[in-house]
């Protein structure tokens, strides 16, 4: 039921259908984006193509989160942390008309992405050898403030789940995500200070391109953790948009290898999101418990933009089967597991 795809090519052709369906171990697909043909007047697609960067860094004692998004109509730069310990979380948004000051690059190989104005300032630049995130927002929490400056590690070889699918018969989704690339640098969130060491932070990344259906909804679950020998384990789970018959998003990240599931089930109850979730596979190969110690709820209400997310920040405890038939104990594994709903 899953369509690997291993050749380079463009990701929509001229007439604006996909080129391609499936899953990737390599961002292949370049994303001409120009090429879309879903409105009779192209100057209308504009508004309706959705672009972001989402980088989140997990380290002992805090989760920290930057986002840079262009919903086409709009623009949207959040940036949010939460003490693992007092379990205080922090959010600031802005929104952007028409997305202005807003860059973000073609393809998550190459360019960086960027936003400033007289509030906060939002720097994600791609170098040989690691991504760099800058974040400078001194108004943050009340003129506490929050800076950071942080290293992303990557090699060349590493792997990432990458899926390009059809939503309808004119919409698409290509997404890239990125799990357990070492962070190095600081983060500082009003007096308190953390520098982050490789050996202990992890960080990931959720790269989106597409042009979603405007009544939208979706499960996403992730985690970047260490295993008790070293090794790097991250999850990345989804669910709930798009045809996904060829080609989902589900795979278990192994020392940055992709090691790839097909159909997950996200069992919980939706609107008691603080219980238990389960997670299961149609192979037997993923057998997960989520605790849930945190809800994150973040309600945006801009009329015709509507969005709720309930991200439940917990733990995974439970086996993962590898491609080779090893079976990996997961214990107290650092995540999150979401619900999102949106118009948009």
């Amino acid at each position: 039921m899953q369509t690997e795809l291993t050749q380079p090519g463009p990701l929509l052709q001229p007439n604006g259908q996909l080129a391609d369906i499936g899953w990737a171990r390599q961002p292949v697909l370049d994303c001409n984006l120009e090429a879309a043909r879903f409105y009779a007047l192209r100057s209308l697609q504009h508004f309706r193509i959705k672009r972001w960067d989402y980088y989140a860094v997990f380290t002992p004692r805090h989760f920290f989160s930057a986002t840079i998004a262009d919903l086409g109509y709009v623009g949207n730069i959040f940036v949010y942390t939460m003490n693992f310990e007092s379990g205080d979380l922090h959010e600031e948004g802005l929104v952007i008309p028409l997305g202005k000051s807003i860059t973000l690059p073609r393809n998550s190989t190459q360019g960086d992405s960027h936003f400033e104005n007289k509030h906060a300032r939002l720097d994600f630049s791609l170098q040989p050898d690691h991504r760099h995130v800058s974040v400078s927002w001194p108004e943050f929490h009340e003129g506490r403030g929050i800076q950071a400056e942080i290293d992303l590690a990557t090699a060349p070889g590493d792997e990432s789940m990458n899926i390009v699918i059809p939503i309808g018969k004119k919409r698409f989704y290509y997404n890239r995500k990125i799990n357990c690339m070492p962070a190095s640098g600081s983060i500082t969130y009003g007096e308190d200070s953390e520098r982050l060491d490789p050996a202990t932070c992890l960080g990931s990344l959720d790269w989106g391109r597409g042009v979603w259906e405007y009544k939208s909804f979706w499960n996403w679950a992730s985690a970047s953790g260490f295993l008790p020998d070293g090794r790097t384990i991250g999850l990345n789970l989804g669910m709930g948009f798009g045809d996904l018959s060829r080609a989902g998003e589900n795979a278990i990240l192994l020392d940055q290898r992709v090691h790839k599931l097909e159909q997950v089930r996200f069992d919980y109850a939706s609107g008691d999101y603080m219980r238990l979730w389960h997670f299961s596979d149609s192979a037997g190969r993923l057998d997960l418990v989520f605790t849930p110690f945190k809800d994150r709820t973040a309600t945006t209400d801009l009329g015709i933009i509507t969005s709720q997310v309930h991200q439940m920040f917990g733990r995974y405890n439970g086996t993962l089967i590898a491609d080779d038939g090893e079976k990996i104990q997961v214990r107290e594994l650092l995540g999150f597991a979401e619900e999102h709903q949106a118009r948009w």
